[in-house]
């Protein structure tokens, strides 16, 4: 299993600890682990605005700047099944963690069994229960979870799914539809669009949270619209 985990505190000492921790939590666990250390939540927010492909943020709560809860709250905006710990010195902000549906508040000087407790929990709901897309490549059969999915674009035969990475396969777009929840929707003969990645609609285009121009058929506004509130 391979993860993406991120570490941002403004305490080198602390983000080091936690950095090991998460590696020997890895290790046990035979987890591949990738985490990325960011010492405030700007510098986590410029890379998370290249690519937002985290399955675990473990954030301090006072930093100079912006504090972690209210990265939390950005971070939200994007992406439903991250997983949320807070790990600081305050209890006084735990009744914060709820607004971020935080998985779990762990006070400094974190012990390292209830940290490995947390992560492993964290995975766990990770796996639990998500719905993939299942994509058979060629040697390989994926399941791509379908909240990382943000849109589905067909070119001639080819049908590229556009998730975490990009994958392109030899399939009639309609064949993907049954697989995919409300959450999707056809927004034109060549396009089907996860709406949660909508960030802003006009005549012409959708454009997502990552940046993307969807061009948009005439006739389409209103009815784009439409799905994105039966959506929510």
């Amino acid at each position: 299993m391979k993860l993406q985990f991120a570490v941002c505190d403004d305490r080198a000492e602390d983000s080091g600890l936690i950095s090991r921790l998460c590696a020997q939590w890895a290790r046990q666990a035979g987890a591949e682990l990738e985490l990325e250390v960011f010492p405030s939540a700007e510098a986590f927010l410029f890379r998370y605005a290249e690519k937002k492909d985290f399955d675990v943020l473990l954030l301090d709560v006072e930093m100079t700047g912006m504090d972690g809860v209210e990265l939390a709250r950005t971070v939200r905006r994007d992406d439903e099944s991250v997983q949320i710990v807070f790990v600081t010195g305050y209890d006084r902000y735990i009744a914060l963690g709820y607004e971020v549906s935080a998985l779990h508040y762990l006070v400094k000087p974190v012990k390292e069994e209830k940290f490995f407790e947390v992560l492993t929990r964290a995975v766990s709901r990770l796996t639990r229960n998500e719905p993939f897309l299942t994509l058979e490549l060629p040697g390989e059969v994926l399941r791509v979870p379908l909240p990382e999915i943000r849109y589905l674009d067909v070119r001639q035969n080819y049908v590229t799914v556009h998730a975490r990475e990009d994958y392109t396969l030899k399939r009639p777009l309609a064949e993907f539809e049954p697989a995919l929840d409300r959450r999707f929707y056809r927004m034109s003969r060549s396009c089907i669009v996860n709406l949660t990645f909508v960030r802003r609609v006009t005549r012409t285009e959708a454009e997502l949270t990552g940046g993307e121009r969807l061009p948009l058929p005439r006739g389409q506004y209103e009815k784009l619209n439409q799905a994105i509130i039966r959506q929510i």
